[in-house]
């Protein structure tokens, strides 16, 4: 089995701050909540704030911001994060080729990343749950829980025979995989 990350692998960004930019354009008032969640999403990375810290905190400012943006009179989730595709397909990497049996494991939310995981005839996305009826996040898939999530999906017993990556945050699932690819500006670099 062959699986990949999606943003910075597959797709040539990151493809929630894209959507986000992407609501923001439409509705300009959700901009208030970019400060605190890259806030939280640079320390992170920087290491000063836990896993625990940033799952907490992306919560909360998700909840609010995805109140704030569902409680418009015009508001389409479906619509939206199909429009959002529209213009944002072509930012899928020339190096990927599509396979029907092809997993996408993701911290993006399945209810963004699965839709082009559609459009490119991908039949299975593990990405971050988002309940649209309450609007709580299931669970945020990155980092340690990438594995647990992904197991839980697949199934125990799942070898994984290729994973493409573009960040040490994938260790986890590098050590799960026979072989491992690194994806740099869309080069592909073996590295296990």
């Amino acid at each position: 089995m062959r699986v990949l990350d999606f943003d910075g692998t597959i797709y040539d960004g990151e493809s929630l701050l894209d959507f986000y930019f992407f609501t923001l354009r439409r509705y300009g008032s959700m901009v208030r909540f970019a400060p605190a969640a890259l806030y939280y999403a640079i320390r992170y990375r920087l290491g000063s704030v836990t896993l625990e810290e940033l799952d907490r905190a992306m919560r909360r400012i998700g909840g609010r911001y995805l109140q704030r943006l569902t409680s418009r009179p015009d508001f389409d989730m479906d619509r939206l994060v199909s429009e959002f595709w529209d213009r944002n397909m072509s930012k899928i990497m020339d190096w990927y080729r599509p396979r029907q049996d092809d997993v996408i494991l993701t911290a993006s939310f399945d209810v963004v990343a699965g839709e082009a995981c559609r459009r490119l005839g991908v039949g299975r996305c593990i990405g971050s749950t988002l309940d649209m009826e309450t609007l709580e996040v299931g669970y945020l898939n990155f980092g340690p829980g990438k594995p647990v999530h992904f197991m839980e999906a697949v199934g125990d017993g799942a070898r994984i025979d290729s994973f493409y990556t573009d960040s040490d945050f994938d260790a986890p699932m590098v050590q799960l995989a026979r072989k491992a690819y690194l994806v740099e500006r869309g080069c592909v670099h073996r590295i296990k």
